[in-house]
């Protein structure tokens, strides 16, 4: 007699679609959503918010004729992001956030979110020792930024540096859907899938969404789930560009331009931010060169860990945590 769950997992295996950092499903089962339940604001180790100081320096890592482009002007809500999906290069780095950010933020202190808490949805490029986890493992890094953003990642302590069911290599839209993605790690059901768990350990206000490198073809249905589940739990998404093409003909960075105009939310362009780099700050591992592309170079991560901070901090600012 045959195994049914053997049986499953090679009709998976039959599905999955090629994914830059790794392979990932193309199926994603639907569930409902569980609502969040307050936790308490991990704070940073004392002796490191003491020694904190407030330069106001960028990172040497990121050249200061780029780190222009992604000034913060202002942290006034607007009533629609007033942008063309089709000039989505041409869209600023930092977020415009609309007054749906404070209005989906307000929902989410109702339902108990955690206002010290963000989640991020992502692959390879996400995970914490590759993105945002030095900000608390690294003070030396910490230190060099400007006061405000130091704020920022005190604000967050605790969500930079974890590892999370929504972050791991080779994640898509339709992996985030997906309840055998998870592993059965991080207390998951086996039935939730990696975004509702993520939803119910961490309780986040806010979420990065940095997914888009791989070749789902359902990513833009996908992507319309995720974001009516985040909603609906009273999460602000920050959409985003990615620097690859690994598609070819840039679709991805164009569905989520058109996905945040029609939805009304933040977007940060780190495609824009990267641009300026030979080769958008891109290259290919030996092993995989037939994919092209897509690994960021140090100066690209640099800007990508960076540019993500200040999007997140204007974000929070704009929907009132000061």
């Amino acid at each position: 007699m045959r195994n049914p769950s053997a049986t499953l997992l090679k009709l998976v295996a039959v599905l999955i679609s090629v994914v830059a950092c790794a392979k990932t499903p193309a199926i994603a089962p639907t569930l409902p959503v569980p609502l969040p339940s307050q936790t308490p604001y991990n704070t940073p180790p004392p002796g490191l918010t003491a020694s904190l100081s407030a330069p106001s320096t960028i990172p040497p890592q990121l050249p200061a004729e780029r780190s222009q482009t992604a000034t913060a002007t202002s942290t006034k809500l607007t009533a629609t992001l007033g942008l063309e999906p089709a000039d989505w290069k041409n869209w600023p780095v930092l977020p415009i956030v609309p007054e749906r950010a404070l209005q989906v933020y307000q929902l989410g202190r109702s339902l108990g979110n955690d206002p010290h808490a963000f989640s991020i949805l992502g692959d390879c490029q996400s995970v914490p020792e590759v993105f945002m986890g030095v900000y608390e493992s690294d003070p030396t890094t910490l230190t060099l930024l400007p006061s405000d953003l130091q704020e920022t990642v005190k604000w967050f302590w605790g969500s930079f540096n974890r590892q999370s069911p929504t972050v791991r290599t080779g994640t898509t839209t339709g992996a985030l859907l997906w309840a055998l993605w998870h592993q059965n790690k991080f207390t998951c059901g086996s039935s939730e899938t990696p975004l509702h768990c993520e939803l119910r350990i961490h309780k986040p206000s806010f979420v990065i969404i940095q997914v888009g490198t791989h070749a789902e073809s359902h990513n833009e249905n996908y992507m319309r789930l995720i974001l009516d589940q985040l909603l609906a739990a009273g999460v602000v998404p920050i959409l985003s560009t990615k620097a690859d093409d690994y598609e070819g003909d840039e679709h991805v960075n164009a569905q989520y331009a058109q996905l945040a105009v029609e939805y009304n939310l933040p977007f940060w362009n780190f495609w824009l931010a990267v641009n300026s780099l030979p080769d958008r700050g891109l290259y290919s591992k030996p092993q995989d060169t037939y994919q092209g592309g897509y690994w960021l170079t140090d100066d690209a991560v640099a800007i990508h860990r960076l540019t993500a901070l200040q999007a997140l901090d204007l974000v929070r600012r704009s929907v009132g945590d000061k």
